[in-house]
C-alpha cells in the first residue's frame, strides 16, 4: 500500500507541475554563448519555489471557474441546472455530435444534433447503480450550429472536465493528509 501512496503522490505533484507549466508563459534564457559565439537553444527557466507553483495553479484553477460560469450563464446550462455549484457533483460530461477525441477534435458530426451531456449514476429498481445521461443543453443540427457557439460549447465541457480535475486533486490530497506518511514525504 505504502508504495501505490508513493506513486499517487509523485502522480499528483507531476500533474500540478504540468498544469502550472501550460498556464505559465515559457521564460527563457537567450544569453546562453556557446564556444562558437552562437546562440545555443534556449532554455527554459522553471519556477523556483512550490509555493509560486501553488499559487499559479490556484489562479488559473480560479480563472477557469470564472469561465466555467461565464459559458454557464451564454450557454444557458441555468435552464437546466439552475445551482451553478451543482454542475460539479456529475460524474462526467461529454458532448454529442462533436468530436472531442485527438481525431476528430471539434469537428461537428452531420446528421448528428448537438448536446451537452452530464453523466450521473443512480441506482435501478435493483439497486444497482447506473449510468444515467442528463442533457444540459440542446443546440440543434450539427449542419446550423454557428462555428463560435460550437468552440463555447466545447470550450464549457473542457473547462468543466479541468475543474474536474482540480476537485479530484483535492480529493486526493486530503486523503492522504489522512494517513501517516514519513517526513520526507513530497507532502
Amino acid at each position: 500500500m505504502s508504495s501505490s501512496l508513493d506513486k499517487l503522490k509523485a502522480l499528483t505533484s507531476r500533474l500540478e507541475e504540468k498544469l502550472v507549466e501550460k498556464k505559465e508563459q515559457s521564460v527563457f534564457d537567450f544569453n546562453t554563448i556557446d564556444d562558437d559565439d552562437k546562440v545555443s537553444t534556449p532554455k527554459p527557466i522553471k519556477p523556483s519555489t512550490t509555493h509560486k507553483k501553488k499559487l499559479n495553479s490556484e489562479q488559473v484553477r480560479e480563472e477557469n471557474i470564472e469561465r466555467v460560469k461565464v459559458l454557464y450563464e451564454k450557454l444557458k446550462i441555468f435552464e437546466k441546472s439552475p445551482n451553478f455549484n451543482n454542475i460539479f457533483n456529475y460524474k462526467a460530461m461529454n458532448l454529442s455530435g462533436i468530436g472531442l477525441k485527438q481525431d476528430d477534435f471539434a469537428q461537428v458530426r452531420e446528421g448528428k444534433y448537438i448536446q451537452i451531456i452530464a453523466i450521473t449514476y443512480e441506482p435501478d429498481k435493483n439497486g444497482k447503480k447506473r449510468a444515467k445521461n442528463i442533457s444540459l443543453g440542446y443546440f440543434g443540427k450539427a449542419e446550423t450550429l454557428d462555428n463560435a457557439l460550437k468552440n463555447e460549447i466545447v470550450e464549457f465541457v473542457l473547462r468543466w472536465r479541468y475543474e474536474k480535475t482540480f476537485q479530484n486533486v483535492e480529493h486526493y490530497k486530503e486523503l492522504i493528509e489522512k494517513i501517516d506518511k514519513p517526513s520526507h514525504a513530497l507532502f
